[in-house]
């Protein structure tokens, strides 16, 4: 979680891309029984919503966003 407050919104849009395209894929292999790591399902799920809840904490000006730091520095 610390991980994701150093990120800017671009870049945990990013990271969301990139779970969401493993999910899907991991949800593929556990449809055709290919999967081998259940619990890996779990866990990007996990990362899905983390990443969702440091850009809504963001959005409601609970979590400060170091993009915003970096501006005030200029």
């Amino acid at each position: 979680m610390d991980a994701l407050d150093g990120f800017d919104n671009e870049r945990l849009a990013e990271e969301l891309k990139k779970a969401k395209a493993e999910l899907f894929n991991l949800r593929f292999q556990s449809a055709t029984g290919q999967l081998e790591s259940h619990g890996r399902l779990k866990a990007v799920r996990r990362d899905i919503a983390r990443i969702y809840t440091v850009l809504n904490e963001r959005e409601l000006d609970i979590r400060p966003n170091p993009a915003d730091a970096k501006e005030e520095d200029k």
